[in-house]
Parts: C-alpha cells; sequence; structure tokens
C-alpha cells in the first residue's frame, strides 16, 4: 500500500506536521523513532513556548501535541529509519521490520547536541547540565556558570547568559578561540566573563544538581575544582542525516539543503525542523515549520491527484 505521506520524526516539528497532515484527512505514518520525543524531552520547564504562561514540562508539549495528532487519525510506529530509497516513486522508508512506500515523505529527525561525554553528564542533564542557553537562561538567574566550548555557539551563549547569571566561565581546550573575531572582542570585554584557556571539564559535581565542576589542564595535567550551579555545553549540534547521506543533497556540517524553506532537491520530499535549522533551534521555530511542510505536502498531493485525474 502507498501511504499519502511519511513523516520521520517526533518532535515538536514532526508532530506539528503530523497533525496538519492528519487533518486533511492523509492519515499520516509518523516514524517516531525508539527515542522518540526529540529534544524537548531533555529539558524540563519550558517557559517560551506560546501559550503556557506559567511554563510547561517538555515531555507535557511532546505529550499533548502526539495526543492532538493522534486524534486526527495519526499512526505512530516506534522504530528507526535505517535507509531511504528516493531514486523513483513511490518514495521508500526503510527500518528494520518494515519497507514503507509513500507519495510524500517529511523529514523531521532534529539535531542532537554534542555532548561532553562524561558519565556525570548525563546523570545532571536537566539539573543544571544544559545544551540551550536561549531556552534555560532564566533557571540560572544570579548564579554562577560555565559554558564548555570555543565557537561562535559558546561566545553567543555565554553573552546571552550574562543577562541573567552572576558570572559566566568558558572552559575552551584550546589556548586561543574559534569563533569570529567580533565574537570574541564582545565576550572578552564583558566584565562578567573569564575563561580559563587549555582545559577541559573532566567531572560534573553535585548530589540531586549540578553545584560544581572538576577542571582539568591539558597542559599541566593539574586538577581544580571550580564551585557553580550550571554547565552549559556549547561544542555544536549534529543533524540526524546519517541515513540520508548520498539520498539527499546536504551541507558540508550535514543539515539538509533546502529550497523555499521545506522542499528539497526531491519532489514530494519535505523537511521540517532542526534537521535544516542550524540557527534558530527552537521548538516553536520547529513547530512551525512543520506546519509549512504539511501545507505544502497538501499542495504537492492534490497537484499529484489532479494531474493524474487527468
Amino acid at each position: 500500500m502507498t501511504e499519502d505521506v511519511i513523516i520521520i520524526g517526533s518532535g515538536p516539528a514532526g508532530l506539528s506536521a503530523a497533525i496538519y497532515t492528519a487533518r486533511e484527512d492523509f492519515k499520516p505514518i509518523v516514524i517516531t523513532g525508539v527515542n522518540a520525543g526529540g529534544q524537548l524531552l531533555l529539558t524540563t520547564t519550558v517557559e517560551n513556548f506560546p501559550g503556557f504562561p506559567d511554563g510547561v514540562y517538555g515531555s507535557e508539549i511532546i505529550d499533548l501535541m502526539r495526543k492532538q495528532a493522534d486524534k486526527f487519525g495519526s499512526r505512530f510506529v516506534a522504530e528507526d529509519v535505517t535507509d531511504v530509497d528516493f531514486s523513483s516513486k513511490p518514495l521508500k522508508v526503510k527500518t528494520s521490520d518494515k519497507t514503507y512506500e509513500a507519495n510524500s515523505v517529511i523529514i523531521a529527525t532534529g539535531a542532537s547536541a554534542k555532548w561532553l561525554g562524561i558519565d556525570s553528564e548525563k546523570k545532571f542533564i536537566g539539573k543544571g547540565v544544559s545544551s540551550c542557553a536561549t531556552c534555560d537562561a532564566p533557571f540560572f538567574k544570579n548564579k554562577d556558570v560555565i559554558v564548555v566550548g570555543g565557537g561562535d555557539t559558546a561566545m553567543e551563549d555565554s553573552l546571552f547568559l550574562t543577562k541573567f547569571v552572576n558570572s559566566v566561565t568558558i572552559i575552551h581546550r584550546r589556548d586561543q578561540f574559534r569563533a569570529s573575531k567580533i565574537m570574541q572582542e564582545r565576550v572578552m570585554s564583558n566584565e562578567k566573563i573569564k575563561v580559563i584557556w587549555d582545559s577541559v571539564v573532566e567531572e560534573i559535581l553535585g548530589d540531586a544538581k549540578v553545584s560544581g565542576a572538576r577542571i582539568k589542564n591539558l597542559k599541566s595535567g593539574e586538577t581544580s575544582t571550580l564551585k557553580v550551579d550550571g554547565v552549559f555545553v556549547a561544542i555544536g549540534y549534529e543533524p540526524n542525516t546519517k541515513f540520508l547521506k548520498g539520498k539527499l543533497k546536504l551541507d558540508e556540517k550535514g543539515y539538509i539543503v533546502t529550497r523555499d524553506e521545506v522542499e528539497t532537491d526531491v519532489p514530494g520530499v519535505f523537511v521540517a525542523g532542526d534537521v535544516a535549522d542550524s540557527i534558530y533551534r527552537q521548538a516553536v521555530t520547529a513547530s512551525a515549520s512543520g506546519t509549512k511542510a504539511a501545507l505544502r505536502v497538501r499542495e504537492y498531493l492534490q497537484n499529484m491527484k489532479y494531474s493524474e485525474g487527468k
């Protein structure tokens, strides 16, 4: 059976696309992935998603969106996509158990934050460890935090955090930043920011939440303990597009190259959310992107069926 639309991904982008396409009676199949829900599940209280003036847990947003998509007829498959074949019609999406065929596909697999890879980091995600300064900075008012990284993202996060926190300490493994000159100048001239060079975070400390970090100097081998309330990891993001290499046009960082915001170089294949957005990375922009992709799918399917009718 050839489906009207398959949606790959189950974060705000994928679920918004599911809501819209389901209301059009396209009965989308949403391949959620084994770990469904996206980056929102790594956050606690979300205060900048419209409609929740008192804040809302990221998991609750995902749960409500999924229920809404289900209400209108979306079908969910809790598997990971292993491969796709967009070389001919119908389009094919493969999981470990089955090959699905569809007239259109929306890819909404998002992007994953790059983490430090230390055991203590996992323990404190959502409890003082964050990969999104613009999401979580207000929770650290008048606190001391560290930012790990040396690129533009680390500079931007550090500057943004100074609007809320008492102090920011940047931990960078080299003796100079990779960030643009203007961003470096802004950071170095900010009185709230200091830098620890040639160093890495060896361990994040705390009980129920972060209370400090053990820092190791890579040149001397010496370690020191820094008392902080938060650790912001800003070493970049990686789009979840490994299964798309050679199947769609990707940029040098692996993000899907789009035209007109949500179209790809393959007719019938559309994109939504952070899998193509390396700039904003917000739940609400991902949701809006999913809506745009769904509306474009509606137009595409209507035109296709009209052509077939002729």
